[in-house]
């Protein structure tokens, strides 16, 4: 338990970032995990990885994830989407 004012500030400000850090980790995820869906199913596949590559730049752009990880994401989901419409061809 915080012994100080300073540290009781410190937990309550921690707790409002993680839950706001919360949501767009939590977006990024359905929303790649719904772009590999529609790349399996060949189903809307390109409209749900532009959503993830948003999801994803959003939540690098506020910090919640590095900005590496955003953009090695956003390349493989390319990379998947590019190879299930040239085995579609």
């Amino acid at each position: 338990m915080a012994n100080t004012k300073s540290a009781e500030k410190r937990n309550r400000q921690a707790q409002k970032t993680a839950a706001a850090n919360r949501v767009y980790i939590s977006g990024a995820r359905t929303a790649v995990k719904k772009a590999r869906l529609a790349i399996a199913n060949d189903t809307n596949a390109e409209e749900a990885v532009k959503n993830a590559s948003k999801a994803l730049a959003k939540a690098a752009n506020k910090g919640t994830i590095h900005k590496n990880n955003a953009a090695r994401r956003q390349s493989r989901l390319a990379k998947a989407l590019a190879k299930a419409q040239a085995e579609a061809k």
